[in-house]
């Protein structure tokens, strides 16, 4: 059974429609770096005192020119003064540069700190999720929005602290100094030519972000075809449809490829007006300060002062139509993390909840009704005990809600109706914590880290010892098999486990779970992949294993369950037959039926309509 029908907080995130406010995103942002604020004021100190000495440079230029302009005869101050503004003039670069540097440094720690720990929440929040969600995501895609949103926080801190603040505080520098150095007229054109240039290049950069949001959103669908087919190799080499998924990919690049030019050409246009607007300010400034000079209002230094002013001015603007375009994709790319990071948790943990307490494991299904679609029911009213320390097995066709059973257990998702208690504990007002804790399973499909044999078995209670990761290995028969292989418990399993076969993934599996070692444990088809011969040796080991725990056994095989305390038979989320092996084979009703086709070698006849022996 899966979750056909996606959640609305699952719409909401993947969405780009229901994207918040710059400003409110900002707002989000802020308590990370509030955290770091003395950092903060530190690096726009050091930002500060950056500017006041790059804005110091071009002075010190016009003295330096203006110096070399002395009387003759006057030898001496021609070799004292310009080695002292040089001088000058050098230290003033180096500050620059190394209060630029300092504020880097200082800030670093803010930077990459707010980084981490957004990634950290987002990451925890996507571990604390439903199950729900998790059936319903793009993992491409999703990695795809974490990986930008992290950028994100690097890059949005860098444009903004680095370059747009900066720019701002040396344009402000420069306009009072022309304003009061020389005439209005200059801080005019210079006034006049910033708002046309930031004009132009917000007005241009709103206009072409939707073919920038466009190629984002197909890189993603490329990204995310491209990870779905690799996971799913194994399927595509046994339909052979490599070809298929190869054009299936490229139409993805072409879309790709015809908005990435469509942005590519849109920007061509903004780098072009906005060298316009600085090429016609430039020579209007220059003009206005050769007129001056021709006419004796002002020397060759000023002339000099004004023209670096405005290059330190305009070479960082030349770069506002990028840092704009960037701050604003940042802020969206950290939007849609924040909107993971907001996505709803179906299953969470009462305000009140404590951590279950197991003293005896007594597991009860107290009237359960359960769907993952309102209009399609798994479980109706279902009630039924596994006593403490003993084994309940549930039998029955595909679809009628065995598996279901165990996600409940799990609290992967919540009921619908009555109610699930351990020790007389409502499962719903613990912490899922401590239940998860408690219970042990052995899935019916059992999926590996890409790490090697012993970290996949440690990973049932990590710090467990290596002998007591052996120890779990022989219970599951599988010691053997590891040790026999060139590295041993270091043989790395490949993704998913692909590298080891049905069976013994299903017995790294078993050894996982028999390391937990928990009050409660869950078989469901746990010895589904592995033949007679294993399967044997293992159901002595399972049954040990079990010994005075109680276990709750989903099976398809009978054979598996003969020696269970009970067993339930159910069809369509209903019990309609449960006692033991014996005493559901004197009934003669399903469970016979089941148990006579299983001998005669149709096992999978029980996996037809429910009700029906096919």
């Amino acid at each position: 059974m899966r979750a056909l029908a996606r959640s609305p907080a699952a719409d909401s995130a993947a969405d780009p429609s229901t994207r918040r406010s710059d400003w409110a995103t900002l707002r989000k942002l802020l308590p990370y770096l509030w955290l770091y604020r003395w950092r903060v004021g530190a690096a726009l100190a050091f930002m500060v005192a950056a500017k006041l000495a790059n804005v110091g440079v071009p002075l010190l230029l016009k003295q330096l020119v203006d110096s070399l302009s002395i009387q003759p005869g006057s030898a001496a101050s021609m070799l004292v003064v310009p080695v002292g503004l040089l001088v000058a003039y050098a230290a003033l670069r180096l500050s620059t540069s190394v209060f630029t540097e300092l504020r880097e440094l200082i800030f670093a720690r803010a930077t990459e700190g707010t980084a981490r720990r957004i990634s950290l929440q987002v990451f925890r929040h996507l571990h604390a999720l439903s199950l729900r969600f998790h059936l319903e995501r793009q993992t491409g895609g999703m990695t795809r929005d974490i990986e930008r949103g992290t950028r994100a926080v690097h890059s949005l801190i860098s444009y903004s602290l680095y370059s747009i603040l900066p720019t701002l505080i040396e344009v402000g520098l420069v306009l009072t100094l022309l304003a009061v150095k020389f005439d209005a007229g200059f801080a005019w054109i210079t006034l006049a030519a910033l708002v046309c240039y930031i004009a132009f290049t917000i007005s241009v950069t709103e206009w072409r972000t939707k073919y920038r949001r466009e190629m984002n959103q197909l890189d993603s669908q490329a990204h995310t075809k491209a990870i779905d087919s690799l996971l799913n190799y194994e399927t595509v080499k046994y339909f052979n449809n490599e070809e298929f998924e190869a054009h299936r990919y490229d139409r993805s690049l072409e879309q790709l490829r015809k908005a990435a030019l469509k942005s590519q050409s849109t920007l061509s246009l903004l780098n072009s007006g906005q060298q316009l607007v600085i090429a016609v300010a430039l020579v209007a400034m220059l003009w206005r300060a050769t007129q001056g000079v021709v006419e004796g209002r002002m020397t060759l230094g000023d002339l000099v002062m004004i023209n670096a002013f405005m290059i330190q001015l305009y070479i960082p603007l030349n770069f506002l139509g990028v840092l704009y375009r960037e701050i604003k994709q940042s802020l969206t790319d950290l939007d849609r993390m924040f909107h993971l990071l907001e996505t709803h948790r179906e299953v969470a943990d009462a305000t009140d909840a404590r951590p279950l307490r197991v003293s005896e494991g007594c597991v009860r299904f107290e009237d359960v009704s359960f769907a993952y679609e309102a209009a399609r029911p798994i479980l109706q009213g279902l009630s039924f005990e596994v006593p403490a320390g003993k084994t309940v097995a549930v039998v029955g066709p595909s679809g009628a809600g065995k598996s279901t059973l165990a996600r409940l257990l799990y609290r992967f998702y919540d009921v619908g109706g009555g109610r699930i208690t351990i020790d007389g504990q409502d499962i719903r007002q613990v912490t899922q914590a401590s239940l998860r804790q408690a219970i042990g399973i052995v899935p019916q499909d059992t999926v590996l880290f890409n790490d090697t044999v012993e970290y996949n078995i440690a990973y049932g209670r990590p710090g467990a010892s290596r002998a007591e990761v052996e120890a779990a290995a022989r219970a599951a028969r599988i010691h053997d098999f590891i040790a026999a292989t060139p590295k041993g418990y270091a043989t790395v399993v490949g993704e998913r486990g692909l590298k080891l076969s049905g069976g013994e993934k299903q017995r790294v599996a078993i050894a996982r779970t028999l390391l937990k070692n928990p009050p409660i444990l869950i078989f469901d088809e746990a010895t589904s992949a592995l033949d007679s011969a294993n399967e044997r040796a293992i159901q002595a080991e399972l049954k040990s294993a079990a010994q005075g725990k109680t276990a709750l056994v989903i099976a398809h095989r009978l054979s598996t369950v003969v020696d269970a305390h009970r067993i339930l038979v159910m069809e369509q989320g209903r019990i309609v037959e449960q006692g033991t092996h014996a005493e559901l084979l004197a009934l003669q009703g399903r469970y016979a039926r089941m148990w006579q086709l299983q001998q005669s070698g149709g096992e999978a006849a029980i996996d037809g309509p429910a009700g029906r022996v096919a």
